[in-house]
C-alpha cells in the first residue's frame, strides 16, 4: 500500500499535475473526505485510501482531482445524492459508488455534474444507484472506462445509467452499463461521441437519443436490451460499426429511428433482434456496408419514410427480409446481397439480372395480420409467396433490389 501511494505521488509530482496532495483515510490526519475538501484549494488532489466513507452528500464546488485507491467505497446509504460536482476541471478516478437514494424528483445519482465543464468521471465502479452518472449543463466532459450495475426490474424504480441533458461535446467512452432504465440517454445532447461501450440486460433501451444532434456512436455493442437503441426526433447522427444482438421481444428492435433524417448508418452488425432496424418517420437516411443476420425482420420500414437509401448490405439467415405497411415507396435498395435471391447471372458481373424484392407477400400479411404468424413455414405461406412472386399484386411495385448482388457485399 504505501509503495503505490509513493509512486502515485511521484508520478504526479513530475506530471506537474497539482499543487498540492492531501491525503485522506480511517488512521489518516484527516479521516473524512468532507474535511480534505473543505481544506483543499483550487488544483489539489485529495487521495482517498480504501475504506467505506458513509458521509452523506459530498458536494465538490472547487477544481479539484479526487483520486481512490484501490478502489474505496462512498455509500449513499440508501438516502444522498453521492457525489455532487458543481466546479469545472475536476477529476472522479477510481471510487466504487453504492446505494443512492432515490428520488424522483431531485434525480439522485451516484455522480452528478451541475452546469460544469471538463469534468472527467473515469475508472469508477457504482453498483445500485438511482441514475449512475448525471450530466446536466454540462461540456467537454469525460466519462470513461466505468462500470454501472442496477438490480431493479421495471422502469419507474429505476434510472439510467449514464443520463446526460442538455450539454454539449460529451465523450463517453468504455463504459459497462447494465440493469438500468436506459443504459446511456441524451436529451438535447449535441456534437458528442458515444465509444466502445458495453451497454446490456437493460430495461428498456441500450441507447436513447432524444433531440440530441450531430453526434457520432461508434464500436459499441448493445446486447439483449428491453431493444437496442432508439434514435428519436434527432438528425445529423452518425451510427458506425455497432452490434446489436439479442434484443428480443413483443416490440423490439435493434435500432428504432423515429422521426430522424440526415444521418448515416454504416458497418454496423445487426443479429438475432425482432427487427434488425425500425424506421418511422425517417428521411435522408444512408445505410451502407451493414450485415443483417438471423433476424425476425432485417427491416421495417413504415411508410411515412422517404429518401432512406439501402446499398451494399448483407442480409442472411433472416425470417423476413423487409417489412412495411404501406403500398407507396420513396425509398431505394442497390447492390445488397439478399440470401434469398433465387436469381441468375448469365453475363457473369456478379450482379443479379432479375430484380429481387425483398417484401413477401406473407411479410405484408402479417403486418396487417399478426396471428398470421400461426402459419409460418406452412405449406399455404410458401405458396402465396411463389405466387405473388409469378404475378406481383399485394407487395409494393417499387420496393425492388434492382441490382442484387451474387455474393457477399463484404
Amino acid at each position: 500500500m504505501k509503495k503505490t501511494v509513493i509512486i502515485l505521488l511521484t508520478l504526479l509530482y513530475w506530471n506537474g499535475i497539482l499543487a498540492n496532495i492531501i491525503l485522506v483515510g480511517p488512521s489518516k490526519k484527516i479521516q473524512t473526505i468532507k474535511q480534505a475538501i473543505a481544506l483543499a484549494q483550487n488544483g489539489d488532489t485529495i487521495l482517498v485510501t480504501p475504506g467505506t466513507y458513509r458521509e452523506g452528500n459530498l458536494i465538490i464546488a472547487k477544481q479539484l482531482t479526487l483520486k481512490g485507491l484501490n478502489y474505496p467505497v462512498l455509500d449513499g446509504q440508501n438516502r444522498f445524492e453521492v457525489l455532487s460536482i458543481k466546479s469545472n476541471n475536476v477529476v472522479v478516478d477510481g471510487f466504487k459508488i453504492i446505494h443512492s437514494g432515490v428520488s424522483n424528483i431531485d434525480d439522485y445519482a451516484g455522480i452528478k455534474v451541475y452546469d460544469s465543464r471538463e469534468v472527467e468521471i473515469k475508472n469508477n465502479i457504482l453498483e445500485d444507484t438511482y441514475f449512475g452518472i448525471y450530466l446536466q449543463y454540462a461540456k467537454k466532459c469525460m466519462i470513461a472506462n466505468n462500470q454501472l450495475t442496477a438490480y431493479n426490474n421495471n422502469e419507474q424504480e429505476s434510472g439510467n445509467g449514464i443520463h446526460c441533458w442538455k450539454s454539449d461535446s460529451l465523450n463517453i467512452v468504455g463504459n459497462k452499463v447494465t440493469g438500468h432504465r436506459d443504459g446511456i440517454y441524451f436529451e438535447f445532447v449535441t456534437n458528442s461521441l458515444i465509444k466502445q461501450n458495453l451497454s446490456f440486460n437493460n430495461i428498456r433501451y441500450g441507447l436513447h437519443f432524444m433531440f440530441s444532434n450531430n453526434d457520432t456512436y461508434v464500436t459499441n455493442s448493445f446486447l439483449g436490451n428491453g431493444a437496442g437503441v432508439a434514435v428519436m426526433y434527432s438528425n445529423k447522427v452518425k451510427m458506425l460499426n455497432n452490434t446489436f444482438k439479442e434484443n428480443w421481444g413483443d416490440a423490439a428492435y435493434g435500432l428504432l429511428l423515429k422521426e430522424i433524417s440526415d444521418s448515416r448508418i454504416i458497418g454496423n452488425y445487426f443479429e438475432k433482434n425482432t427487427s434488425g432496424i425500425y424506421l418511422e418517420g425517417a428521411s435522408r437516411v444512408k445505410m451502407n456496408h451493414n450485415e443483417f443476420k438471423n433476424n425476425g425482420w432485417a427491416m421495417k420500414i413504415q411508410a411515412s419514410c422517404m429518401d432512406i437509401v439501402v446499398e451494399e448490405n448483407n442480409f442472411v439467415g433472416n425470417t423476413f427480409d423487409v417489412g412495411t405497411n404501406g403500398s407507396l415507396v420513396l425509398n431505394s435498395f442497390n447492390r445488397n446481397y439478399w440470401d434469398k435471391y433465387e436469381g441468375y447471372d448469365i453475363n457473369r458481373d456478379k450482379v443479379g439480372d432479375i430484380p429481387y424484392r425483398p417484401v413477401s407477400m406473407y411479410s405484408m400479411i402479417v403486418e396487417k395480420n399478426p396471428p398470421a404468424m400461426m402459419l409460418f413455414r406452412s405449406f399455404i405461406t410458401s405458396l402465396l409467396d411463389k405466387t405473388e412472386k409469378l404475378i406481383p399484386s399485394l407487395t409494393p411495385e417499387n420496393l425492388k433490389d434492382n441490382t442484387p448482388l451474387m455474393h457477399k457485399a463484404f
